[in-house]
Order: C-alpha cells, then structure tokens, then sequence
C-alpha cells in the first residue's frame, strides 16, 4: 500500500495543475471526517459504509490515506451488502487498500444473470464491471454486451432499463466499459462522451440532466470518464470545481446548496487527481 500511495504522489508532484492545492486541503478535510469506528460519516452523524467507501476512494486517489487506514479498511469488512451496488463499492475500495477481495468478488459475479446483468439495474452492472476488474476479474463478454446494448440513442446510459439517461450513469459507464477494455476511439465511447459534453454549462460545470444546473459531482463525474478515455475535460471544469471549494477544504453540492461535504468532497477528489475507476 506505500508503494502505491507513494507512486500517485510522485504522480502528483509530475503533473503538477492549480487543481492540485483543491486535491490536498480536499483530502486534509475528509480525513478529518473518520470517527472513532474507523468509519465516515457526515459532520456529526455516525458511520455509514457506502461513506466510508466513498472516502476511503477519494483519499486513496489523491494520494492520501485516512488517519486511521486499517480502521477504516476493518469498518468496511465487518459490513455485510444486501444491495449489489453497495458491494460492488465496498470490493473497489477494499481492492484500493490491498487487502484481499476474493470471496466478495465471487459473490458480485453470481448475482450475474444470463443476459449479462449483474443485479437489478444498469447501475449496478456498471458498478459490478468496475469492481470485478479492480479484483483482476473479466468484465464478461455477455455483461459488456449487455452494458453497450443499453446506450440512448443519446449517447448517454440510465440508471434503469427505460430510464433517461444522466450524466453520472453515463460517465460511470465510460468508466466501466474502459476497464472492460473496450477502446477509447470506440463508437460508443466517443457517444458517451459528445452525451457528457452537452450537459456542460457556461460556468464550465456538467449537470445531472438537462435544465439541472451544474454540480460538483456530475462535474467530478464527468473529469473522469475524460480521464478513461484519455482526453481532456478542459480547464472550466476544473476551475468550476475551484469556486466550489470552502475554506474548510470542503466542495459545495453547487453553487445554491452545500450539502453532504463528506460525500461530495469524497466524490470530486478522484476527478481533481484525474484518476478514473477503477483505481490501479
């Protein structure tokens, strides 16, 4: 484990950006956050395990760790997932912290249905690709095909079959379908893409879906599957997440509301250290 840290530091230190302060006051804030479980939770509020999650993936991707790591790594063990979603982050981030996921991968593939879904949802095949390959596991031919058959004609992917598609699934799908190693220049990566970048607003921001308004974690979303694909989110989204940034080291939901910092706070990291999911 401080092999790696030390490698996305040395990283960090090499590409050096104006982003690069936001990722460092963002990571001091969050460890700030772990409480005496071991886990995360919001300011005053106790521990939550998709939290912890959360925010063990933001400060292991900028480079940090939590206060206590094998507390908060132990927190995420002692859980249990009824939820396949809620397991496939708790494979990602226990993977990002070395310790061993074998067993729980196992168990994310058999919730795999025989037209390549994993789970109930698109969401949570999306989110089972990206922990299956954290784990050194095949995406699965069926699932990939089933993840590029569920493209909008839009571009863009939905949370459910039907739904409309958003930013977040579509970016979180980028991701996925990337590890999966389907390629950059593929058609269906360049139409996610061109989907994400219609959402971008003026303030340099992406928003959920049309008419939303910018946010930070669309705009965090959408940095990384830039990121995956190997092209440039371009400077406004950066400097969107900035303005966004409180003392503290916080990230605000947006400009109007400054909910959940934790979770939000969790969620921009990765995209200011322009690391993508899985993390390596």
């Amino acid at each position: 484990m401080g092999v790696r840290i030390l490698a996305v530091t040395l990283l960090a230190l090499t590409l050096a950006t104006p982003a690069t302060a936001g990722v460092s006051n963002g990571a001091t804030y969050l460890r700030s956050q772990q409480n005496a479980d071991g886990g995360f939770g919001e300011p005053g509020e106790a521990s939550d395990v998709n939290l912890t999650a959360w925010a063990s993936l933001g400060l292991l991707a900028a480079g940090r760790e939590p206060r206590r790591p094998a507390a908060a790594a132990d927190y995420l063990v002692g859980r249990d997932d009824s939820d396949v979603t809620d397991l496939a982050l708790r494979v990602l981030a226990l993977d990002a912290y070395g310790r061993g996921v074998g067993l729980l991968a196992d168990r994310l593939a058999g919730n795999r249905r025989s037209n390549g879904r994993i789970g109930s949802t698109i969401n949570s095949t999306i989110w089972s690709v990206l922990a299956l390959r954290a784990a050194g596991r095949p995406a699965g031919g069926t699932t990939v095909s089933y993840l590029l058959g569920r493209q909008r004609s839009s571009g863009g992917w939905g949370w459910a079959p039907g739904g409309a598609a958003d930013s977040n699934d579509t970016a979180a799908a980028v991701q996925a379908l990337r590890a999966a190693r389907v390629s950059a220049g593929s058609r269906a990566i360049r139409r996610g893409l061109a989907f994400l970048r219609r959402l971008q607003n003026a303030d340099g921001g992406f928003e959920l879906t049309s008419g939303r308004g910018s946010d930070a974690q669309s705009t965090a979303w959408a940095i990384q599957a830039f990121a995956a694909a190997g092209q440039p989110a371009g400077g406004a989204a950066f400097r969107y997440l900035g303005r966004l940034q409180r003392a503290n080291g916080s990230f605000r939901y947006s400009a109007a509301y400054g909910v959940t910092p934790v979770w939000v706070t969790a969620q921009v990291l990765p995209a200011l250290a322009r690391r993508p999911f899985p993390l390596p």
